[in-house]
């Protein structure tokens, strides 16, 4: 899948070329970011790894002069100190037209699908037709792209989705996906979603995830929000989720722990710079007690040059795992063209999902941005990261932005 990804980013970056060169003839609009980033960070086993990315994100508009838009986005990538894997990636590269008199939409190619029955990265088309006075219909289908593992031609998605309003500010959904491994089922699920607006009163949604092959709820969010007045917000939530391994991994076998979350917020807009929320999430676990987590803060709000935001979190358990904790940032433009700032999350539970999975408590950072030009700008940031499980370590970034 390398090779594959490295090639796919290297006709990006191609495509650009060509379509910069020829798009002035064809009446072709062409834009996008490209970003180089430098990181390093030390490693679990003491070293010191030293990751290099090209990242390109590219629209063209009206390709040919024929209605035909392009958007891709990739990066070349590799780890100069050859301690730890930095992959080249092609996250999207699709062609769309939309053709208006007959609200219908076409997009080819490789990119982000998602549907309340589960979404995925797909090589494949996805169509969608609104020209039903009462519903709107979407297929999609083609190649299901899986990172980290070998491109495989019988890794199959399928899906399908219809849509409606039956009653004023009323929105309800269905979907239905297949996910195929090697030619076999792994995943076969439904999905329904809900949404419903009563005017300057309350907002209500759902959205729920069934698992054919498990025969189980698999997923499911239900929730209310109101703004009852111009300073005032209010929100609360209920959160289900189980994992779902696909039928053909051997993790499927095993037992897998429900969580449960139910959530909720007040927002209130002090003036116009200035805005405080409380947040308070009810953390349900079955292998261990459950957690209440305290979310009290200030931030300001459209001004310049200081903007920050201060919070004080509080999460309990009856394990013991207490913690009291604040986040906050503060930066400051100092000239037109230069920002610096200065962050920190002490005693915050934070999980992130990537190429780089951690699970920290404590991140102290500075960061800054100098802008060259309305189109380019280096922004840098330092951080020190500790947790329980970790020793602590330290993570810099270097990243330039062209905007063209």
């Amino acid at each position: 899948m390398k090779k594959w990804l490295a090639a796919g980013v290297c006709g990006l970056f191609s495509f650009l070329i060509v379509i910069g060169t020829v798009g002035p003839v064809f009446a072709t609009t062409v834009s996008g970011r490209a970003s180089t980033v430098l990181e390093w960070f030390d490693t679990p086993d003491g070293e010191t790894a030293v990751p290099a990315y090209q990242y390109l994100m590219l629209n063209a508009r009206d390709i040919g002069g024929k209605g035909w838009n392009f958007s891709g986005y990739g990066r070349l990538s590799g780890d100069l100190a050859d301690e730890v894997d930095a992959d080249s990636r092609l996250y999207t590269a699709y062609f769309q037209k939309n053709y208006v008199p007959q609200k219908f939409r076409v997009k080819i190619g490789r990119q982000f699908v998602s549907t309340t029955a589960g979404g995925t990265i797909l090589d494949g088309i996805d169509l969608n037709y609104s020209g039903f006075k009462a519903v709107k219909l979407r297929l999609l289908g083609g190649l299901n792209v899986v990172y980290d593992s070998d491109y495989e031609f019988d890794n199959y998605f399928f899906g399908a989705a219809i849509s409606g309003s039956p009653l004023k500010n009323m929105e309800l959904g269905l979907s239905y996906v297949q996910k195929w491994d090697e030619g076999d089922l792994a995943q076969e699920l439904i999905g329904f979603d809900f949404d419903y607006d009563l005017a300057k009163i309350v907002h209500l949604y759902s959205e729920t995830q069934y698992s054919l092959l498990y025969e189980s709820i698999t997923y499911f969010l239900a929730g209310a929000s109101s703004s009852w007045s111009k300073d005032w917000r209010a929100r609360l939530e209920y959160l289900y989720s189980m994992p779902v391994f696909d039928s053909t991994n051997i993790y499927s076998v095993f037992a897998v722990a429900e969580y449960q979350e139910i959530m909720g917020e007040v927002d209130y807009r002090i003036n116009s710079k200035l805005r405080s929320y409380l947040r308070y999430t009810h953390e349900i676990y079955q292998e261990y007690s459950d957690a209440g987590v305290v979310d009290v803060g200030l931030e300001s709000v459209g001004i310049e040059p200081l903007r920050w935001y201060v919070a004080g979190v509080y999460r309990n358990d009856d394990d013991g795992q207490n913690l009291y904790g604040v986040k906050g940032h503060v930066s400051y433009r100092f000239m037109p063209d230069v920002t610096a700032g200065f962050g920190a999350n002490v005693d915050v539970l934070e999980r992130r999902l990537g190429d780089d999975d951690e699970t920290t408590s404590s991140r102290i950072w500075i960061d800054g941005a100098y802008d060259f030009s309305k189109t380019i700008q280096l922004q840098a940031k330092i951080e020190r990261v500790e947790s329980d499980l970790w020793d602590e370590y330290y993570r810099g970034r270097v990243r330039l932005n062209v905007l063209f």
